[in-house]
């Protein structure tokens, strides 16, 4: 099914609702192969009213549901329950939506491929040979296979937006603290954001309007009015200016990428912008910078997973210091107990200043390009990922390989800055889609889903 959330102009009666439940759910199953769900509890709002009344979401398993399971993909929670709803489901029920499941993921949300889950593999539904991208990639090819109309996912270095690219679908990763992180569990608590994944512009500007805004729960939202996203699409683009990043078009990038994200910029020209050169000379550095500030707060957040309050334990050691060591050596899998390892080490006594402070001071520099960026330009735009989706197992043994499937989208979250990847098109070698990125100011969403609407009409 390819219904979008403006397919429902009008509100359902609660017997349209049932049937379309019922027409979802036997979609799911279908497509079973896909492993996109790790569990397919249904949850209904208390009033079936308001903007997304009746429409099914889906929910990226690190995302706690109240009385649904949540793995976040790993075997130590296996068997917990959640307690609470995050604040963003909160305003998904408020705003009528159905929770459609929880989808799955990389283990806790380390990793660019979704081939990291303790729950197996995810398959790209526009070609089974191929992975989803990660760590939301059972969101994103849910909402690529038409298993749900909308779903959410967590980004903190390219999450969302990098499956998005894989899948062909739009995706989108809010400014830090445009969106609450309360009930979300963590993996890098300065660059996490949760954000939706949608099939067009106009619903991730939709699904942005509910679940973002100050939240008391979250002491990094910022209190400021959420816009109208989707009321302001249709502006246009004449006279915005859009920035190209030389650094983003050399070596590493695919011809078949660079081919489809430079036509979209001559789309763009075509429609009204004024295309302007201009240059983050610390680009480079990203990457390294995001591999030291992450595993070092990867560290601290998976410190709490002992196997003592809740999820994997081994019953059968004989003392306290055992338990924890077959708990964490049992439950975690190979790439958080890799992350874990590094970010101990970056954090330890005489590697503290050399690695952690030195990598913050470089983020500081990252930041400070943006923002000399945008008193040129309005937006960036650039490609999402270096190539359309590899295949399964492709880079399974090379983590640096994976790891630069982030290139392009990690300096946004270092930033702290919104980002947007919409599809242009599919690469003449590979058949599969290729995403555009989009960057903006910080709290500038409304500017940057203006850009994405017209590429998508573009296309």
């Amino acid at each position: 099914m390819r219904h979008t959330l403006s397919t429902f102009s009008e509100a359902l009666s609660k017997e349209g609702i049932d049937i379309l439940l019922e027409a979802y759910r036997a979609m799911r199953e279908t497509h079973g192969d896909l492993n996109a769900f790790l569990s397919t509890g249904t949850v209904m709002p208390s009033r079936l009213e308001g903007p997304l009344a009746g429409i099914p979401i889906a929910v990226k398993d690190n995302i706690l549901v109240r009385g649904e399971p949540c793995t976040a993909g790993s075997r130590i929670l296996d068997g917990y329950t959640a307690t609470y709803n995050a604040t963003v489901i909160e305003k998904l029920l408020g705003a009528g939506a159905v929770v459609f499941g929880k989808t799955n993921m990389d283990e806790f949300a380390m990793g660019s491929s979704t081939e990291n889950s303790a729950f197996g593999v995810v398959k790209n539904p526009l070609d089974m040979s191929r992975v989803p991208g990660g760590s939301s990639g059972g969101s994103a090819a849910a909402v690529a296979a038409g298993l749900c109309v909308a779903a959410l996912g967590t980004d903190t270095g390219g999450s969302i937006r990098q499956p998005a690219a894989f899948c062909g679908i739009v995706g989108l990763k809010p400014t830090y603290g445009r969106v609450s992180r309360h009930g979300a569990i963590a993996m890098g608590s300065s660059l996490d954001q949760i954000g939706p994944l949608t099939k067009t512009v106009e619903d991730a500007a939709r699904m942005l309007e509910v679940i973002a805004g100050h939240d008391p729960y979250d002491a990094t939202t910022v209190d400021r009015p959420v816009p109208a996203y989707a009321a302001k699409l249709s502006q246009g683009v004449s006279g915005l200016r859009v920035g190209v990043v030389q650094e983003h078009f050399k070596a590493g990038l695919s011809a078949e990428v660079r081919t489809r994200v430079e036509g979209a910029i001559e789309a763009l020209r075509a429609q009204g912008a004024e295309i302007v050169d201009v240059s983050l000379p610390h680009a480079p550095l990203a990457l390294a910078v995001y591999y030291v500030v992450m595993p070092c707060e990867v560290s601290a957040n998976l410190a709490r997973f002992d196997g003592v309050r809740y999820g994997f334990s081994d019953t059968n050691a004989e003392t306290v210091l055992e338990a924890y060591e077959r708990a964490r050596s049992g439950g975690f899998g190979a790439e958080p107990k890799r992350r874990i390892i590094l970010g101990t080490y970056a954090l330890s006594a005489g590697y503290f200043d050399a690695y952690y402070m030195k990598a913050q001071r470089v983020r500081a520099l990252i930041a400070q390009d943006y923002a000399r960026a945008f008193e040129k330009v309005d937006v960036i735009v650039g490609p999402t990922t270096p190539t359309t989706a590899f295949h399964i197992g492709e880079k399974s043994d090379d983590p640096l390989a994976m790891y630069l499937s982030d290139i392009y989208t990690v300096p946004a979250n270092l930033a702290g800055l919104p980002a947007l990847s919409v599809p242009f098109g599919v690469g003449s070698e590979s058949g599969m889609p290729v995403g555009v990125h989009i960057t903006s100011k910080a709290f500038d969403e409304e500017t940057m889903l203006r850009i994405g609407y017209a590429l998508e009409r573009a296309v």
